[in-house]
């Protein structure tokens, strides 16, 4: 599953080949789906090892702290690397579990830290699109991907989950349904949502995670 040329000097995934340093957001992403397919532990402990590498101050990371020096870490690129943690300790791994787990904690307090999208500094929304609820996600943020990761990984509720619960419900529709408010752009193999419609994926995240934190 992983080709030799696909590795980056830093021992992350690198297949853009454009660029010298490994994408933090792209080996979150990779780690999940490798570990979800169970490749061969040796083969991902260089991946652990550049994730591990690349984690920031405040807690969280971002694909931009290893090119151009970013300082604050990406919502996008943080919970990338959550996904890829949580499937990497679900599926057996152990070559720096503990540390992980702490790249992990870290990660998940500064999501929220930041109630899932409002600035820790100013109380303002990071982003108006972490609100829309495209499917599928592609490598961006959104608080339906983050709270249904949440419910994914068996976290318990915390109160600072309170704003994102209250976007949700109010865009359930009378229905109880949720709609595909957006498309990425990006190749598909074929369309299986319409955008402005109720969407399959989004009802049942949106449901899981209801029913995970016991919301009415």
């Amino acid at each position: 599953m992983i080709a030799s040329t696909e590795k980056g000097k830093d021992g992350g995934i690198n297949p853009i080949g454009t660029v010298q340093v490994s994408d933090v957001c792209i080996n979150g992403m990779f780690l999940n789906y490798a570990s979800y397919f169970r490749t061969n532990a040796e083969k991902l402990e260089s991946v652990v090892d550049f994730i591990l590498s690349q984690s920031m101050p405040d807690g969280g990371f971002n694909c931009r702290s290893n090119r151009s020096g970013a300082l604050h870490s990406s919502l996008h690129t943080t919970l990338s690397v959550l996904e890829g943690i949580t499937e990497y300790e679900r599926n057996g791994y152990r070559y720096r579990l503990d540390e992980l787990r702490q790249a992990g904690q870290s990660s998940l307090e500064f999501i929220l830290i930041h109630q899932l999208f409002i600035s820790d500094r100013t109380g303002e929304i990071i982003n108006h699109d972490f609100l829309r609820f495209p499917f599928p996600c592609r490598w961006r943020y959104d608080i339906l991907r983050a709270l249904d990761y949440l419910q994914y990984a068996g976290r318990e509720w915390d109160e600072r989950m309170n704003p994102a619960i209250r976007v949700l419900l109010k865009k359930r529709n009378k229905d109880l349904t949720w709609n595909v408010q957006a498309k990425q752009p990006g190749q598909v193999h074929f369309d299986m949502e319409t955008a402005g419609k109720p969407g399959r994926w989004n009802t049942l995240r949106a449901l899981r995670v209801l029913k995970h934190f016991k919301i009415e």
